[in-house]
């Protein structure tokens, strides 16, 4: 019995043996690095992880889709120059100018998909007004003085050092809910 034993220990040894050897022969550390890279390159070009494309989408509209006009989806509560018309873009303050530490909030629906949004608006501050850009006066959703958050008539550049105003962006927050 010890003898069958003995056999099939010895036979498994030799089998595994065998089997490292041959791909000792076959795979050596540089080229486990080198398949290594290959799959972490490889997987690099694929897309990793699932993202939500509609994000921020420009509808098919040339009208709707303006984002100079003040018929743009995202300035449904804006008050104030555009500021992608005065150096700016539609989310960052001209150079030379900041933006206001406290700003409103609007809820805008976006016609590509639908959703409401919640934009925030941003005064910047710190150079004269900008003359060159559209005045966009659209109140919807506007309250009253007494709910200072919802208002957007006031100077929001009033907690910054400098209180001039310049013009006005208008940031993504995230979803309405």
């Amino acid at each position: 019995m010890f003898n069958l034993i003995d056999k099939l220990t010895g036979w498994m040894d030799k089998m595994t043996e065998g089997s490292a050897r041959r791909m000792a022969l076959s795979t050596g550390r540089r080229s486990f690095l080198a398949r290594t890279g290959a799959v972490i390159v490889g997987g690099a070009m694929l897309p990793v992880l699932p993202f939500d494309r509609t994000f921020g989408i420009v509808p098919a509209n040339a009208a709707e889709a303006d984002e100079f006009s003040c018929e743009y989806w995202r300035y449904c509560a804006l008050d104030g120059n555009l500021c992608n018309s005065c150096g700016g873009t539609l989310t960052q303050c001209p150079p030379g100018s900041e933006a206001s530490k406290v700003s409103w909030v609007g809820t805008c629906k976006n016609p590509a998909d639908g959703k409401d949004y919640l934009v925030s608006y941003n005064d910047c501050c710190g150079r004269t007004e900008c003359d060159n850009a559209p005045f966009c006066n659209t109140n919807q959703g506007e309250r009253p003085g007494y709910r200072m958050g919802l208002h957007n008539d006031i100077n929001w550049c009033m907690a910054n050092a400098s209180v001039g105003y310049h013009c006005t962006v208008a940031v993504l927050v995230g979803l309405a809910e």
